[in-house]
């Protein structure tokens, strides 16, 4: 008796819904591969992708596993490293820098369930999107405060492609300096680099030997801060805040803000929603900031500086728009009609230099 009882409960433990539930599965994360163009340092333009990749995965946890690969030359080599992450299931992937844009096309075309994100792109497809930030509005921003810490009325920029990403940078700096003080001059100095700590400390050194006091820079290294506070002049920070190796000869920091962006596209690709389209945002969208003033610095300058910053967000200050008097090129061509603002397609092809920036561009 006692065994067929016991061999009645058996069966019903195989049969009962209650014995054979299971916990379901938790879905595998979201794999979200990062590609940065050189290594990662403590400041700069790929510390602040990193900084991004690092607020995606605070954000969302056990949703996501993120990942990145340093150091990648554009080129060949960007291609065979985002065709790697692809191969090893990253479902979204991350390329800040203008090289890898036409790798990243090419790959995407193999991998049409994986979404792409070229950063500082501008050809979009059914997978992959474009997003960069209008940079220049801080630029011009600095410019205001450069002009106003300058003895000399003589700045210097240490550049590193004529793409028009940098014109709009030189230019809306020499802009933000002569609204101020029109009798301000730029002089530039281009490396036709991204990231070599070496030629940017030369560039600056040069710089300051050609009487400027103050500097700026398109360069991916904190190369022109450590030089302006070895020789005791002052400096822009560009991409982060950079007062750990400069902190006397630090202005203010241009800083570039990157991860609500990247959470909200990864959010996107869990839900499903996730879309091919291109975005273009700065001071307003808080893609772009300017603070992280310098000791040096006067409260009257920090004021004016972000009161400019707060006309710009809510869309009192155009940084590229003429008022009564037009905008002439250094040539002496006028590149912004009295009375008017130039279009996001007139930024975005930019192939001149405004009145006080010395030089030509490169051919």
């Amino acid at each position: 008796m006692y065994k067929n009882l016991a061999a009645a409960f058996a069966a019903a433990c195989f049969i009962s819904p209650v014995f054979s539930q299971t916990t379901p599965a938790a879905p595998a994360p979201l794999k979200v591969g990062f590609l940065y163009v050189t290594p990662v340092t403590d400041a700069g333009w790929v510390r602040q992708h990193e900084n991004g990749r690092q607020a995606v995965q605070a954000a969302l946890g056990t949703q996501v596993k993120t990942s990145f690969v340093e150091n990648v030359p554009e080129g060949p080599d960007a291609e065979r490293v985002i065709r790697d992450l692809a191969l090893q299931g990253h479902k979204l992937i991350f390329t800040p820098s203008f090289g890898y844009m036409e790798p990243t096309l090419k790959v995407a075309k193999d991998f049409p369930d994986v979404k792409f994100e070229s950063v500082t792109g501008y050809k979009t497809s059914a997978n992959v999107a474009t997003v960069n930030a209008r940079y220049y509005e801080g630029r011009y921003l600095a410019g205001i405060a450069a002009a106003r810490m300058s003895k000399t009325q003589v700045a210097g920029y240490v550049a590193g492609f004529p793409i028009p990403e940098v014109l709009q940078g030189i230019n809306a700096f020499a802009l933000g300096m002569r609204s101020v003080n029109p009798r301000a001059e730029v002089k530039v100095i281009w490396l036709n680099a991204w990231f070599d700590p070496p030629r940017e400390r030369d560039a600056a050194m040069t710089l300051f030997n050609q009487n400027a006091d103050v500097l700026a820079f398109h360069t991916a290294s904190n190369a022109v801060m450590t030089a302006a506070q070895e020789r005791g002049k002052m400096a822009v920070a560009y991409h982060s805040d950079m007062r750990s190796v400069a902190p006397d000869a630090q202005i203010l920091a241009v800083t570039h803000q990157w991860g609500d962006y990247y959470t909200r596209r990864a959010r996107e690709v869990l839900a499903g929603t996730w879309q091919s389209g291109n975005v273009w945002g700065g001071v307003k969208e808080g893609m772009v900031r300017v603070g992280d003033f310098g000791p040096k610095v006067p409260a009257a300058v920090q004021q004016e500086v972000l009161a400019r910053q707060k006309d710009m967000a809510g869309g009192k200050l155009q940084p590229f728009s003429a008022g009564k008097a037009p905008v002439l090129s250094n040539t002496g061509a006028v590149v912004i009609a009295a009375g008017s603002t130039m279009s996001d397609a007139q930024i975005l092809g930019m192939n001149f230099l405004v009145r006080g920036v010395q030089g030509s561009l490169p051919k």
